[in-house]
């Protein structure tokens, strides 16, 4: 009997440890859900509130906006871009500079866009006193919504919109040292004043795209400023550059691909700075031949490309402002036509001009980008601070020493190449790369395009991309515009 008495126990014993662990288990389990519930809520709360209560599907959003009359919208100083105007009992948007902040402001109505769409939440809450609140709500009154305080400058955005003129095209401005966006246009443009009379009109105009902003959304061929990337990844390559040698002629074939200079330009003996600054295409296509296809996708990927681009900063948080991501075609598998058409920034790459804006400024910025940087501060509607957003790196895009060189290329870009147009700025020095994409099968049409960035002699640092949409040379159509907006910004 003991003997069976000793089996029955060791029978409850094993049965009250499997009991045991299951309910060790389930504690574990339970414990992980509630961990996971508070991440989840975290998220919500305070990583994905705004875009959340901005979503034109929350009702919360009908319900801020009957209880607070929109916030302004203010430049850096402190120039109002938008207010609403209350006279005579009906609230009425108002955008003081017309179509000047047509696409980086917005609109808010038939939806929303720009600051007014990713700032949304902010424009419609307030903190003002909880007295003055309260005596608000008891007597039926909308209290004052905050003021979202932006990077824009509108001497910036003013000499851009001008310089573009009536053409097609974009222009970017932003400081390399702390990711403020200065100036961002985009034409097409539109009064935002008047948006509810043109919507029909200007959303029925495929061809132009009135809306679409071509800054951060329009996607195109670099044309010759992608050599940037092609010059980084040779000088990654080849440490000894300086002994490079070229002989253009005005074209150049391999493997029974032919690629041509601009306007057949045959360029003579030329090194490898030279083939940099004259935009030689014969040259370029050369030194793609002799690169390592994997290293060149990879530098190119360090460089955003492929990537979600960092949208504009929101007090600390990603906006939605939308930014398309760029595109280049090189992998391991990809063949010599290809990888030549890419090294000059033609084929199927793509990339916005905010994106060739952000890489100038990392060069400007020995190799970092900082993090970009639309809304500045939120203010109460009495323009005390409530929230500033924080100016820290994103990431290092090159080395320093390749950033150097890179830069002092892109200098002699300005002084001795394409782009002269630039050279002896009052109160700054430039740096650049011109670049004339072509886009059609008329091989006579091209964009024209400035990436590059100034120095001024206050030790500031900013970097602008144009685009000409149709524009065709680089040096002569968007260098200039360019040139216009750091003479504006520096003097």
């Amino acid at each position: 009997m003991n003997i069976f008495n000793k089996i029955a126990n060791k029978i409850h014993i094993e049965q009250d440890k499997s009991g045991n662990r299951q309910i060790v288990q389930l504690t574990y389990f339970f414990t992980l859900l509630f961990l996971v519930l508070v991440a989840y809520v975290f998220i919500v709360v305070y990583r994905d509130s705004d875009e959340i209560i901005n979503n034109s599907y929350n009702k919360r959003e009908s319900l801020y906006a009957a209880k607070t009359v929109r916030g302004s919208i203010t430049t850096d100083n402190g120039e109002i871009l938008a207010y609403t105007d209350v006279s005579g009992g009906n609230e009425r948007r108002v955008y003081p500079y017309g179509r000047l902040f047509a696409h980086s402001v917005g609109y808010n109505t038939k939806g929303k866009a720009g600051i007014e769409s990713i700032a949304n939440f902010r424009l419609l809450n307030s903190n003002i006193l909880f007295t003055e609140r309260i005596y608000n709500d008891l007597n039926g009154n909308k209290n004052p919504g905050d003021s979202v305080v932006t990077s824009l400058n509108l001497k910036a955005q003013y000499a851009a919109y001008e310089a573009l003129g009536n053409r097609k095209g974009a222009v970017v401005l932003m400081d390399a040292n702390n990711g403020y966006i200065l100036a961002m246009v985009s034409k097409p443009d539109f009064d935002p004043n008047e948006i509810d009379y043109i919507w029909d009109e200007i959303t029925n105009q495929e061809e132009n795209s009135i809306l679409l902003n071509r800054a951060t959304q329009g996607l195109y061929p670099p044309g010759s400023t992608f050599k940037i990337l092609t010059a980084l990844e040779y000088i990654k390559e080849n440490k000894n550059i300086d002994n490079y040698e070229f002989e253009c002629k005005g074209s150049f074939e391999y493997r029974g691909t032919r690629i041509n200079c601009f306007h057949g330009t045959a360029h003579g003996d030329i090194d490898f700075d030279k083939s940099f600054a004259k935009s030689c295409n014969s040259s370029f296509a050369n030194i793609t031949t002799k690169l390592s296809k994997e290293s060149f996708k990879n530098t190119c990927e360090e460089l955003l490309f492929n990537e979600e681009m960092p949208s504009p900063l929101l007090i600390n948080k990603r906006s939605s402002f939308n930014v398309k991501e760029s595109f280049v075609p090189i992998n391991s598998k990809s063949s010599v036509d290809e990888l030549m058409q890419t090294g000059i920034g033609q084929g199927r790459t793509e990339v916005t001009p905010y994106h060739m804006c952000l890489m100038s400024a990392a060069i400007a910025n020995e190799g970092v980008l900082m993090n970009p940087i639309i809304v500045k501060e939120i203010e109460t509607a009495y323009g005390d601070h409530i929230e500033s957003c924080s100016v820290r790196p994103y990431k290092r895009l090159l080395s320093y020493d390749d950033s150097v060189k890179v830069k002092e290329l892109m200098r002699e870009v300005v002084t001795d190449g394409t782009g002269t147009a630039l050279n002896n700025g009052n109160g700054y020095i430039a740096y650049g790369k011109t670049g004339s994409a072509e886009f059609s099968s008329n091989k006579s049409e091209s964009h024209a395009w400035f990436t590059g960035f100034a120095e001024g002699d206050n030790g500031s640092k900013v970097a602008i991309s144009v685009i000409v949409e149709g524009g065709g040379s680089g040096g002569q159509v968007a260098g200039p515009v360019a040139k216009a907006v750091f003479d504006a910004y520096y003097n």
